[in-house]
């Protein structure tokens, strides 16, 4: 029996279990209900491709509003915070070992306590009265005359859940980076000095980029899902779900408003299905550009 089970197969076991449980299964029961009328009391009625329909014909607030809301956030913090991940990244490679460390902690950080510095550093930062620092600020320069409602203002929204998105990227794919430079074998760069390089422009694009394309293509994949996937920072700065004219409104926020809120768990599935197709074709692109050619 020892013998039988000191096969590759069984330490590939518990991967398994948890990715068809986690994963496969309810992925196939939301493309399932979504071609359902389901209420979460009833029992789910099949109505076909209805639910795709009203979403693309009917569904004005997601064809006006959340889908290119969706969008935009997605292609703004994206590839600017998968920018940022490598040259901060990059950065912390040529500092010393130990404050190295320390920085990279400063950076890391926000992204594991993104929910409550949303709930407290930057609700408190845009407060809509004069105790907001923004505000206060403005106000003692003489800059507004009355408190700017920038949580509750469609105008200013979005930007703000931008700002605190970027503020929060420096995740496990920025680690990563960071990992993936300070591996790359040094004597690859002396080589290259000694053949002609120049400067360190040539350096980035010529070593240590294509030397870490596992590292970028994790983080670029791990952007992709992030950003499409982020949906509490609209409804907790702004506290409502929907957003102010659904002005930060986003594909997740709006598969919560239809499930959670109207228990229309049908209607919500066929929404998760779009996103679902979104991510995955975004990620396709992105493996095609940064896999590996052999």
């Amino acid at each position: 029996m020892i013998r039988k089970m000191n096969s590759p197969l069984w330490f590939l076991t518990p991967y398994v279990v948890l990715f068809l449980v986690f994963i496969i299964i309810p992925v196939i029961i939301a493309i399932v209900l979504s071609f359902t009328y389901f209420n979460t009391i009833e029992s789910p009625e099949w109505v076909g491709l209805r639910n795709y329909i009203e979403l693309i014909t009917r569904d004005e607030a997601f064809m006006q509003d959340v889908l290119p809301n969706t969008i935009r956030f997605a292609f703004i913090v994206g590839p600017v915070g998968y920018a940022m991940s490598f040259i901060l990244a990059w950065m912390l490679a040529q500092i010393p070992h130990r404050s190295r460390t320390i920085f990279a902690i400063i950076l890391y950080s926000p992204s594991m306590t993104a929910g409550i510095a949303m709930a407290v550093v930057w609700t408190v930062m845009f407060s809509g009265d004069a105790t907001g620092y923004i505000n206060a600020l403005l106000l003692n320069w003489g800059i507004v005359q009355e408190p700017i409602q920038f949580l509750t203002s469609p105008q200013y929204l979005m930007t703000i859940m931008i700002v605190v998105s970027l503020w929060g990227s420096m995740g496990v794919g920025f680690l990563a980076m960071l990992a993936g430079i300070l591996n790359i074998d040094q004597s690859l760069y002396e080589a290259a000095y000694m053949d002609g390089m120049k400067n360190r422009w040539q350096e980035i694009f010529y070593i240590t980029i294509p030397s870490m394309k596992p590292q970028m293509l994790f983080g670029a994949v791990m952007a992709v899902v992030g950003t499409f996937q982020v949906g509490a920072i609209g409804v907790q700065l702004s506290g409502a779900n929907p957003t102010p004219q659904n002005a930060g409104q986003l594909m997740v926020n709006h598969i919560e408003d239809f499930g959670f809120i109207r228990y229309l768990m049908g209607y919500a599935s066929a929404i998760s299905v779009i996103l679902l197709i979104m991510i995955y074709s975004i990620s396709k692109i992105t493996f095609s550009v940064l896999g590996e050619r052999d």
